[in-house]
């Protein structure tokens, strides 16, 4: 094997703590360049980015250029995402793909009929056997088509071995990557990137990548994205600031392996896993630019917004991250967080209210307790509430919350929840709905509900 390699010195130790201390001691990591959407532009040696052109005859070190796009040629300026990659051998360098079998990934949803229920789920368990990123993955839910570019794909992974001599992309969408548990380090053709618990990845839809755990174990949550490519909700009436601040975006410096040898390249294309075998790595990138790119983001740095009065606004006012569609203030995907807060809204029913939604809305807990179930809804779980589902606080939350003195503000602490929320119907798979996991008596968390209705007193 020939091999050599250049990286960022990007790698920082794990944290746990979601407090807002965490956000005011910990400035951005080196290694990483700041913003939500720019262009940037980035090169792993002196002058292999071409200078007033995209394509010369011939490009410094004897590289390639290649346009990575991710919208249409014509989308409009504002719209339009691309890259120029200047790599050791073009991504057209490989054997041809065979269909590769997976029996936890679910090409279609709802083979099985949608029940109206409220679902819930415990985390799945760390595998026994050696399995990496890919073999861990499972797919819980979705809508949409791929092929049509429409909807999303909720996925589980468990992993307990560093992918090895694999790389993988998604023709089908961009991955948002949610860590629950283990620290992962992802290895992009543009760069590299490190994410733990209460950070999240995006993955841009065909950019390939390989996850090594620097924990040995690590499990989470991904959203693959179909539609539009997610971006930051407008702020209205906020005005230029608050929620999640596009400073705080990081997106990585080139950095490129130059290693021969016998490897796998996996890609997710129509639902399916296809198998190519390739002679050399694919993160040969030695310089890009554009805005075609994976990036992190620290969800601890999220600048919550809340009632200071009364009653509590939608919680849209969590929204981190968005995909569009065509009708304006309706989104594909919405990828909302329930971070540590304060709540100061006085003689108010502080947790979430009671609710049926148009919305279908797939949650997630990262760490702590959501404030809305103190019992069942456990670290890497899940819970799906479909439209026009009931859901709610449990029975102990709600009787706690009635009496509650709302007179002295409250610390939510040590928590951090999340939610993907899609406009139509979330399908589980037929393993989601026969997993073991899945939790039979859910519903019980509000039989204990009572009438409490007395036409005698008023207040």
């Amino acid at each position: 094997m020939n091999q050599t390699s250049s990286t960022p010195a990007s790698q920082h130790a794990a944290r746990n703590t979601t407090d807002t201390a965490y956000v005011a001691s910990h400035p951005a990591p080196a290694g990483y360049q700041s913003g939500f959407g720019n262009h940037f532009a980035t090169e792993a040696l002196p002058g292999a980015l071409p200078v007033g052109r995209n394509s010369p005859q011939r490009v410094a070190y004897g590289l390639y250029a290649e346009q990575l796009s991710g919208t249409a040629f014509t989308a409009p300026r504002a719209h339009n995402r691309r890259s120029w990659l200047y790599r050791i051998r073009p991504a057209a360098v490989h054997r041809p793909f065979a269909r590769l079998m997976h029996a936890g990934l679910d090409a279609g949803f709802g083979d099985v009929p949608t029940p109206p229920n409220q679902l819930r789920w415990d985390p799945l368990p760390i595998p026994s056997e050696a399995t990496d990123f890919i073999d861990g993955l499972v797919t819980m839910a979705g809508n949409g088509d791929a092929a049509a570019q429409s909807g999303c794909a909720i996925h589980l992974y468990t992993a307990n071995r560093s992918m090895e001599g694999r790389f993988f992309y998604s023709a089908d969408g961009e991955l948002l990557i949610v860590p629950q548990q283990g620290r992962l380090h992802l290895a992009t053709e543009l760069g590299t990137l490190d994410i733990e618990p209460c950070e999240i990845a995006v993955i841009p839809r065909g950019v390939r990548f390989r996850v090594a755990l620097p924990d040995g174990e690590a499990r989470g949550y991904i959203c693959e994205n179909f539609g539009a490519a997610l971006q930051l909700p407008d702020l209205g009436p906020l005005g230029s600031n608050g929620l999640a601040n596009p400073r705080d975006f990081l997106t990585p410096h080139a950095a490129y392996e130059n290693v021969d040898g016998e490897f796998e390249l996996v890609s997710k294309f129509g639902g399916h896993l296809w198998s190519a075998e390739i002679d050399h790595s694919p993160l040969d990138v030695v310089a890009w630019h554009g805005n075609y790119v994976p990036y992190k983001y620290d969800l601890r740095r999220f600048n919550t917004i809340g009632s200071i009065s009364f009653d509590h606004p939608d919680p849209s006012i969590f929204l981190v991250l968005q995909s569009p569609t065509d009708t304006p203030g309706v989104d594909a995907v919405d990828f909302v967080i329930f971070p540590p807060r304060w709540l100061a809204n006085e003689d108010t029913f502080r947790p979430a209210w009671y609710h049926r939604n148009v919305a279908s809305e797939f949650m997630g807990l990262i760490q702590g307790v959501y404030d809305a179930k103190a019992e069942g809804f456990m670290p890497g779980g899940a819970s799906l509430h479909n439209c026009m589902s009931g859901h709610g606080p449990d029975a102990a939350t709600f009787e706690k919350a009635s009496h509650a003195d709302t007179r002295t503000p409250q610390k939510v602490g040590d928590t951090m929840a999340f939610m993907f929320e899609t406009k139509t119907m979330i399908r589980p798979s037929r393993r989601a709905l026969e997993s073991a996991t899945l939790q039979s008596d859910y519903f019980e968390c509000w039989q204990g509900l009572k009438n409490n209705f007395d036409p005698t007193q008023p207040s």
